[in-house]
């Protein structure tokens, strides 16, 4: 037998090799390799023969668990002969696919879910323009693949009362089932915007009726044993601090701490780091608990942990440490000054050899109140980023700029939302209601028009919820500027002529700072976007004409993106009777500059001489 085989290093993990057992299908391994060009491939020019299959079944054998991923391209039944004596258990299992030596459909058929096959199913298809052919009961049924969820959001995954594949089966069969959702974090926002209608969605484990069929909890505590079997998902959220004396011992603690955590209700799956002070960072102890865990260690200096409060302070840890209290402290620093889950308990398995340890709740992750400022773009529902999105689905109240935003961008809310418009509201009010369900522990969406960055009047918001103490982040959004590039295709900058944008206002109610006024601005004949000033067109087209000449281009746009927008082209001689004559309000950027409709100029960027990291 002939085989081909190309060195290369490996793609991600353990690498993808690809098997050419049809000699037909070079156009696909081409494609392949052109596509992932760290692949190894394997292949024959000959025909496929007893030989041929022999050969590839000793490579197969020998180097199955090498690789994450095989992709066959030839017949399926030759490919199940190849893998069969090499299949052991799915959570070991590299992924397998087989392509037909057309490139016309893509199958997975070993390690769907855990060994990823299903989702690179999709992706070589994307890369062949092929057809994936998935099998998968979850897959087929739009339901989350319950044995992969960890992997795609950090967790670690338990069960108790129940084996994982029965959870599937329940699960997948639809019977009645709970989400719990302890925690806060990416993987909710998911669960919850995509639940199936078979799952109910709790977040008080009071709540849950006893007639459930399994309970999916995301969670870093047990549930009650007088419920249903349970499938964990045991997000990273806990930190456990750790003191002892000097040279404790260190054989039985990890094991110890362990099995403590789990009589209080909490797992050490959870926990995501071990943290102490720089005093004990050699200490055996420290370093096996950490390893037993499988955390990170996280050590801090003395004067990192000084001003936090404890609830056990101790006047001896302070004068040999010089801090109130060490598991406490660290616990409570590592976690963002989060919430003490359990207080300093004090340990001593070996006589004479003292240790403490606490656990914090990670912050960032408590189910606790939350404001999500959201930039809803510049009016279309469709270019809402993914993330704003998902905060819209799942947020308990969404407060929007009802003047500038459309109330179409928050139809997706889930069925319980309050939805208001703060159009007649001041700030005080409008902050009042949000502070009401922050208190109540809810997800607060506050939608502003575009990016909140640009003229979003947050500043003021965020100031009453640092006092206040509030949690809250901001979601970027597609600001009205960029969408006029987009409607009036065409690039802001020009090769070599223009090479800045320049994002202002006219000077109206709110004053203009000196140095930024419109006809310094207009000094460079950069693209300038004016937001805000088409009530003070005849000063903006004054002031501009300073320094642009009369026929520079211009464009009015008003309410980009929504159902009624229009666009005005013209010269800035123009400008105010263009605004005036069609009546263009509030709603309305104003582009001027020479990059409007260009479509001169060379970019050097695919110039043939230009070479790169991806053009060499």
């Amino acid at each position: 037998m002939t085989r081909k085989v190309v060195e290369s290093p490996l793609h991600e993990g353990k690498g993808i090799v690809v098997v050419a057992i049809a000699a037909a299908g070079d156009i696909v391994v081409d494609k392949l390799v052109q596509a992932y060009p760290a692949i190894k491939v394997v292949s024959t020019r000959s025909e496929v023969s007893g030989e041929t299959i022999a050969a590839y079944n000793e490579y197969v054998e020998s180097h199955f668990i090498e690789y994450a991923t095989w992709i066959f391209i030839g017949a399926i039944g030759i490919a199940t002969r190849l893998i069969a004596s090499s299949i052991k258990d799915k959570k070991i299992d590299p992924a397998v696919l087989v392509v037909d030596s057309m490139g016309q459909y893509v199958v997975p058929i070993l390690s769907g879910h855990v060994g990823g096959a299903n989702q690179q199913a999709q992706a070589i298809s994307g890369v062949l323009g092929a057809m994936p052919i998935i099998t998968t009961q979850s897959d087929l049924n739009s339901l989350w693949a319950l044995d992969t969820l960890p992997q795609k959001f950090s967790w670690e995954i338990e069960t108790v009362g129940i084996t994982l594949n029965d959870c599937i089966t329940r699960f997948v069969h639809k019977q009645h089932i709970a989400l719990w959702l302890d925690v806060r974090d990416k993987g909710t926002m998911y669960l919850e915007q995509s639940c199936p209608d078979h799952v109910t969605v709790y977040t008080s484990l009071e709540e849950i009726p006893e007639q459930i069929d399994l309970i999916i909890a995301v969670s870093a505590r047990y549930v009650s044993s007088t419920h249903a079997p349970v499938l964990y998902y045991r997000p990273k959220v806990l930190h456990l601090g750790l003191g002892c004396t000097r040279d404790s011992l260190a054989e039985g603690v990890d094991t110890y701490i362990c099995a403590e955590m789990k009589k209080m209700g909490w797992s050490p799956l959870s926990v995501v780091t071990v943290d102490t002070i720089a005093l004990k960072k050699d200490e055996l102890l420290v370093h096996n608990v950490q390893s037993t865990l499988q955390a990170s260690l996280m050590i801090y200096d003395a004067k990192d942990l000084r001003d936090i409060e404890v609830p056990n302070p101790s006047e001896h840890v302070r004068a040999v440490t010089g801090v109130s209290g060490v598991a406490e402290s660290c616990a409570l620093k590592a976690s963002n000054l989060g919430a003490l889950c359990v207080e300093k308990q004090k340990g001593n398995i070996h006589e004479g050899h003292h240790f403490t340890w606490a656990l914090a709740m990670d912050r960032l992750y408590i189910r606790m109140g939350h404001v999500e400022f959201v930039g809803a773009g510049p009016g279309d529902p469709d270019l809402v980023s993914v993330r704003g999105r998902h905060f819209l689905e799942t947020a308990d109240l969404i407060l929007y700029a009802g003047s500038l935003v459309p109330r179409a961008l928050t139809q997706c809310h889930k069925p319980v939302a309050v939805v208001r418009s703060s159009a007649g509201m001041n700030l005080e009010e409008q902050f009042l209601m949000m502070q009401d369900f922050y208190r109540r522990g809810l997800l607060v969406v506050r939608l502003h028009t575009g990016d909140p960055c640009i003229y979003g009047a947050i500043q003021e918001q965020m100031a009453l919820m640092d006092e206040a103490e509030m949690r809250y982040h901001i979601t970027p959004g597609i600001s009205s500027f960029q969408a006029a590039a987009a409607e009036l295709q065409s690039q802001f900058t020009i090769p070599e002529k223009v090479q800045t944008i320049i994002l202002t206002r006219g000077e109206g109610r709110t004053a203009m700072p000196e140095n930024e006024k419109l006809h310094l601005l207009a000094r460079s004949q950069s693209t300038m976007c004016i937001f805000l000033s088409a009530g003070i067109v005849d000063d903006v087209q004054r002031q501009l004409l300073e320094h642009y000449p009369p026929t520079t281009p211009v464009a009015a746009c008003y309410k980009l993106t929504w159902p009624d927008q229009r666009i005005f082209r013209g010269e800035l001689q123009s400008l105010a009777q263009i605004v005036k004559q069609n009546n263009l309000t509030l709603t309305t950027m104003i582009v001027v500059g020479e990059a409007i409709d260009n479509r001169k100029g060379l970019s050097r960027l695919y110039a043939d001489e230009f070479k790169h990291l991806f053009r060499k």
